[in-house]
């Protein structure tokens, strides 16, 4: 596996974390907290919301190790599955109650405001545009940028060919692309 644990590494580390041993915690935690995290803010374009849903994914894990329910062959894979529910279920809330979030964040020393007003509209757009692409094609996205796994992990983990991935991937970033060269995406 490419920059990744070995299946038995991440086995083993699965048997220390059921007996919910914390060093085995604190290695899952610092082995897996940035992929999720840029899986789900491909997902959800927003830096303080991924952190939070990140830190979800990461409680029912923990959960699941105390409820005996944890995963029993593949960790990975079973964080993003957790992660791929946790953003669908901040979908299903966020339509639910629909209300303007303030970003409270300090604005780049490095940018000017231009600069940062740009980089906003950008990190909007590609957001934007990434609604309209199927579920399949955001996932595609997610896991290859986001998750960094490579195409045939991405295909094991969606259960579908490599040609079907390497499809799916083609098909999303020409969409991406003429939306965002266009400026259909929506507003």
């Amino acid at each position: 596996m490419d920059n990744h644990q070995t299946v038995h590494e991440e086995l083993l580390l699965l048997n220390r974390a059921r007996s919910l041993d914390s060093d085995a915690l604190a290695e899952i935690h610092d082995t897996y907290y940035t992929p999720i995290f840029r899986y789900i803010v491909l997902r959800v374009g927003d830096h303080h919301t991924a952190e939070d849903l990140s830190s979800e994914v990461f409680m029912r894990l923990l959960h699941a190790l105390r409820d005996k329910t944890a995963p029993q062959k593949t960790l990975r894979g079973w964080l993003f599955s957790v992660a791929s529910r946790v953003v669908k279920d901040h979908y299903r809330k966020k339509y639910r109650v629909q209300h303007t979030e303030l970003d409270d964040s300090f604005p780049s020393e490095m940018a000017e405001p231009d600069q940062e007003v740009e980089m906003r509209i950008t990190q909007e757009s590609i957001h934007d545009a990434m609604r309209d692409l199927t579920e399949d094609q955001q996932n595609v996205l997610a896991l290859r940028f986001g998750y960094e796994m490579s195409i045939r992990e991405v295909a094991n983990t969606m259960g579908k060919s490599e040609g079907a991935i390497k499809m799916l991937q083609a098909r999303a970033v020409a969409m991406l692309s003429r939306k965002l060269h266009t400026g259909t995406a929506r507003s």
